[in-house]
């Protein structure tokens, strides 16, 4: 009965230790969290929109929200402070490209080669995130 105890304390002994090692693999990356966005150059003109993103190494998955609705990302990636994603709107295809500075996002927008712009946003507050601070 001892044996059986000991072995059953040592495997979930090691099940403990294998799960603190991978939950250190799944630290959010830097881009996840919620950004507060401007959209500029639109025939709109410029626009609010929020950016919810989860970005696991080089994934990023999330979904843009506007007043008109939530769609989520087709596709993106980040790599050394760049990122990039596609989401697939009623209006097209929108590839969406940018730059993280801190606690701040930038970049460029384009539909195809009907529209194409600039957009900026920041982190929000009280957002998680691969450790920057909140505005």
């Amino acid at each position: 009965m001892k044996r059986l105890s000991l072995r059953i304390g040592t495997c979930l002994l090691i099940l403990t230790i294998c799960s603190a090692a991978f939950a250190k693999d799944k630290k959010p990356g830097p881009l996840t969290g919620t950004w507060e966005c401007t959209s500029h150059g639109s025939s709109q003109g410029d626009f609010p929109f929020t950016l919810m993103l989860d970005q696991n190494k080089d994934v990023v998955t999330g979904s843009v929200s506007t007043s008109q609705g939530d769609i989520q990302i087709n596709s993106g990636s980040f790599k050394k402070k760049n990122f990039r994603f596609m989401v697939d709107t009623p209006n097209g295809m929108y590839t969406v490209t940018g730059k993280l500075k801190g606690s701040q996002v930038s970049g460029e927008w384009t539909n195809g080669t009907s529209e194409k712009g600039t957009w900026d946003g920041h982190r929000a507050t009280n957002s998680v995130g691969g450790g920057a601070a909140a505005m």
